[in-house]
């Protein structure tokens, strides 16, 4: 899906150039909407909604579109003002007739997600929500990203927790968070929708866990993570 960073476009001509082309030469059906960590905009578009007020994505038959979501927060931005945004963007997206899913940026711990899916339940947003999940890579991989991705208090918990770390570096995957959602899930369904994988590891390896994961292909290992089989 291809990503489109608000900031970074220099004027209307240049979005709607870039989603004819996507449209109509790449067949794209959905397109996810980010600001960009950008500390000012290249052209009017300062934020997600100034896109989606713009009426190109509908100009061009888009229907459907992802934003996306931060449950842990965001580094340079304060809280009020990301749940502020979350909402509006959402709310703004459906009501231009797009289906709409939050998607957010991946985390180690289940809690700081399923807190922010309730809270966004209960400021009435009805998007589709999915958690973002990193698939199985090094250790070294997944705190590169982290730290560039200005993921927050789950990755400094890892960090307090040697034992949780460890685990981490042992599993090369997100299996424990993976069975935690999974319950919650199964208790209501209605705060979240699913979940989605990044790739930080390599597709294919990524395509081989969720194999083992379909199959319960996981085996509990001596640092008390958890193994394919």
């Amino acid at each position: 899906m291809p990503h489109i960073p608000a900031r970074l476009l220099p004027d209307a001509a240049s979005l709607d150039h870039l989603l004819g082309e996507l449209v109509g030469g790449a067949q794209v059906r959905e397109v996810l909407l980010i600001a960009g960590a950008y500390p000012r905009a290249l052209g009017p578009y300062s934020t997600v909604v100034d896109v989606l007020r713009s009426g190109l994505l509908n100009r061009h038959g888009l229907r459907r579109v992802s934003l996306a979501g931060h449950p842990e927060g965001h580094p340079k931005v304060a809280l009020d003002e990301i749940r502020r945004a979350e909402c509006e963007k959402s709310t703004l997206a459906g009501e231009a007739g797009l289906e709409v899913t939050l998607l957010t940026q991946f985390f180690f711990e289940s809690a700081p997600f399923l807190k922010w899916t309730q809270e966004m339940r209960s400021r009435g947003v009805t998007a589709r929500i999915v958690g973002g999940l990193a698939g199985p890579a090094s250790i070294a991989t997944l705190f590169r990203f982290a730290m560039r991705c200005g993921v927050g208090p789950s990755i400094r918990a890892l960090g307090a927790r040697p034992s949780s770390l460890m685990k981490l570096a042992a599993d090369h995957g997100p299996e424990p968070v993976l069975r935690e959602l999974a319950s919650a899930h199964s208790r209501n369904r209605k705060d979240f929708d699913g979940v989605h994988l990044f790739c930080f590891g390599g597709y294919l390896r990524t395509c081989e866990w969720l194999h083992a994961a379909a199959e319960g292909r996981f085996v509990l290992n001596d640092s008390g993570g958890f193994r394919l089989a």
